[in-house]
């Protein structure tokens, strides 16, 4: 049988990376820890790995494709494909950023502050560009972890990713500068991509997981309505764009079908009964393919 291996990263979007993958269908089982672990589909092979090294194991080879960050893309310098961003993070829908960060009573106010002066990270090659995008020369040096804790005894500024900001305000940490904005994206090494099953493989891969992140806000509402008041509903409920409409046995009702936000809805539903409508039920999405 043919095989895609595909590597998901594990560690801090782990979680979330299974999450998605079982709103698109794909079951992933297995012990956290696991390298291997199962999933419902014959067709894939998973790889559980750090984020960090995914794309090389791809370019290489290693991995038919995986996911990982596109700051790691640009970090390990991968040649590889890129089939479709993702925009997840482990803990809401925004980026992760790559930020430059001082302590509060730091006298640095901006990154040419830091000429000559320390700084450490886990991201090496992608803060030494962006210190000579802005002609300033400092000693980069790699961080093995608890980055923010090396700051002001070990060195003058780190280079950390953050999500929301409350590990480094915790630290007693401000961000002068932000190096990257980046979203998790899946990738395939470029031989695999020139390969027909592969490639189609992938792309089914894709689209399900982007419809599996197009519903993530959204669920679907029905009702039945008197056929008299459908126009009043439309133009009194914008949100309630491009509906289905279909005629019910009952001959001066219909029903209407739509999918909206699901802030929305706590918003229209006493308007739609208001309106007239019954039977109204709410019912969650999981792909959206657009």
């Amino acid at each position: 049988m043919k095989k895609l291996r595909i590597g998901l990263p594990s560690g801090s979007l782990m979680e979330a990376t299974l999450q998605l993958f079982a709103k698109a269908g794909f079951i992933i089982s297995g012990s956290a820890r696991s390298y291997r672990p199962s999933v419902n589909d014959p067709e894939l092979e998973i790889r559980m790995l750090r984020a960090q090294e995914i794309s090389r194991y791809v370019e290489h080879g290693y991995l038919d494709g995986g996911i990982t960050g596109r700051d790691w893309m640009i970090e390990n310098n991968s040649e590889v494909v890129e089939v479709e961003s993702l925009p997840y993070s482990k803990a809401s829908s925004n980026p992760t950023r790559w930020v430059l960060a001082v302590p509060n009573d730091s006298p640095v106010r901006s990154v040419r502050d830091l000429e000559g002066k320390r700084v450490a990270t886990e991201a090496v090659h992608l803060t030494k560009n962006f210190f000579t995008k802005h002609g300033v020369t400092a000693d980069v040096e790699f961080s093995w972890g608890a980055t923010e804790v090396k700051v002001p005894d070990l060195v003058d500024a780190i280079v950390e990713i953050t999500e929301t900001g409350a590990s480094l305000r915790a630290n007693n940490l401000r961000i002068i500068d932000t190096l990257l904005e980046s979203y998790p994206v899946l990738v395939a090494n470029s031989q695999v991509w020139q390969a027909d099953w592969k490639r189609r493989k992938l792309q089914c891969l894709a689209l399900l997981l982007k419809g599996a992140l197009n519903a993530r806000d959204l669920v679907g509402v029905k009702m039945n309505l008197p056929s008299a008041n459908l126009k009043n509903l439309l133009e009194t409920l914008p949100a309630l764009r491009n509906p289905t409409v279909s005629p019910l046995a009952q001959a001066s009702w219909v029903a209407v079908e739509t999918v909206i936000e699901e802030r929305v809805v706590r918003e229209i539903l006493p308007q739609l009964k208001v309106l007239g409508a019954e039977g109204i039920i709410e019912y969650p999405l999981n792909k959206v393919i657009y």
